[in-house]
């Protein structure tokens, strides 16, 4: 079936928290919204067919994972990434964000340390604070317009010789980001093996966030942490969730793949009761998407590249004083905004109010996001063209 992404769809007034929440998040309701991780692209067919399908059955209870959508994880995990993992490794929560909530409380006590690297995904911030921990942060090095992990530096953080010796040997945790939420950079596998042995070795179990491990550029190739060895296995927590892949967000429903027992039981114990199971149509979306979504996929992934690249084309011709981070997976562009010569306040006023556009401010991602922007390219064309014209057309009025 070929998918028509050109067409621009109304979302307005259908509860949309993109599109309808405009005036109190921005002020304003004349935006184009390319904030939040939501698609403006049409869900799949074969996903809206099992849905309707369901609906049609008059009973909306109590639901569990049965068989059939297990086995389209494990299958999945096998033909996307060659990971052999088993169906009792799975568990099932309504989004990823609630599942690292969890994990950072099953694996710390008030007081411990959590590393993160900013700039990055800034619900990580309450992750770690809301657990009653404190956050160790190993920002990320930018060289020639490329992020890289600063591994001397993470090596440091767990030793007394940087920090306290009170502090030494508190941090239990590192929140992985895998491709990296906001930077778009996907981590390669010598990558990953060096960062996970820096943390292993020193006592800290891996919680990976590969959320946007399907949204990749080009010839891209993701590489599950898990998936690297029996150690990096047993000393890992591996959130994956078809929510941003297939654009299922408000279904709620994510994978959260825990091969060591004792780690899997005391995710499992953390959040009986706080964080609940899926709803029913959340899992009969996952299994559809994962069984029957991929024709829909490769044209989605076709059209992100293409939209990217009209950016970065528009940007070199038009608005050399804003420069993409070239991404490597997700729709989520960084925009070094540095050239402007504004400090966050006035370049976030700048775009809501002069140029018309809804991005994320790149400091709620920490302090080295200062002087950048977010930019969600999972809309149609138009939209996009729309967009940057009166980013354009502000500019030439400074």
């Amino acid at each position: 079936m070929k998918y028509d992404f050109d067409q621009v769809c109304n979302r307005k007034n259908t509860d949309c928290l993109k599109w309808d929440m405009m005036e109190p998040i921005f002020g304003s309701g004349d935006l184009i919204p390319l904030w939040v991780a939501d698609m403006d692209l049409p869900v799949a067919k074969p996903i809206i067919d099992a849905l309707k399908k369901r609906v049609e059955h008059p009973f909306y209870g109590y639901s569990q994972a049965g068989t059939s959508v297990l086995n389209s994880v494990v299958e999945r995990m096998k033909r996307k990434f060659n990971w052999n993992i088993k169906p009792e490794w799975i568990v099932f929560t309504p989004g990823v964000v609630p599942a690292l909530h969890v994990a950072v409380r099953s694996l710390t006590h008030p007081g411990d340390e959590v590393i993160l690297q900013e700039p990055t995904y800034h619900p990580f911030f309450p992750v770690v604070v809301n657990s009653g921990c404190k956050i160790v942060n190993n920002g990320l090095k930018m060289n020639n317009n490329r992020y890289e992990i600063d591994y001397k530096g993470l090596e440091e953080k767990f030793h007394s010789k940087s920090r306290s010796f009170q502090e030494a040997g508190r941090i239990k945790t590192i929140i992985f980001c895998n491709p990296h939420n906001p930077i778009g950079r996907l981590w390669k596998r010598d990558e990953i093996i060096k960062m996970g042995e820096i943390a292993i070795n020193n006592g800290a179990v891996v919680i990976s966030d590969e959320i946007h491990c399907e949204i990749l550029f080009k010839d891209q190739k993701h590489t599950p942490f898990a998936s690297i060895s029996k150690k990096f296995e047993q000393n890992s927590i591996v959130c994956m969730s078809p929510s941003k892949t297939f654009n299922l967000a408000g279904l709620e429903v994510s994978t959260i793949i825990i091969p060591n027992k004792k780690l899997r039981d005391n995710f499992i114990n953390t959040r009986y009761g706080i964080v609940p199971n899926p709803n029913v149509f959340g899992y009969i979306a996952l299994e559809a998407a994962y069984n029957h979504g991929d024709e829909w996929l490769e044209q989605v992934l076709d059209y992100l590249q293409k939209n990217l690249d009209y950016l970065k084309q528009y940007l070199e011709n038009k608005i050399p004083n804003i420069r993409v981070v070239d991404p490597e997976g997700t729709y989520l562009i960084w925009l070094d905004c540095r050239d402007l010569g504004m400090d966050n306040q006035t370049l976030s006023n700048f775009m809501k109010k002069k140029a018309k556009v809804g991005l994320e401010d790149g400091f709620i991602f920490g302090e080295s996001g200062s002087g950048f922007m977010r930019m969600n390219i999972a809309c149609s064309r138009s939209v996009l063209h729309e967009a940057l014209n009166r980013i354009e057309n502000a500019i030439d009025t400074l």
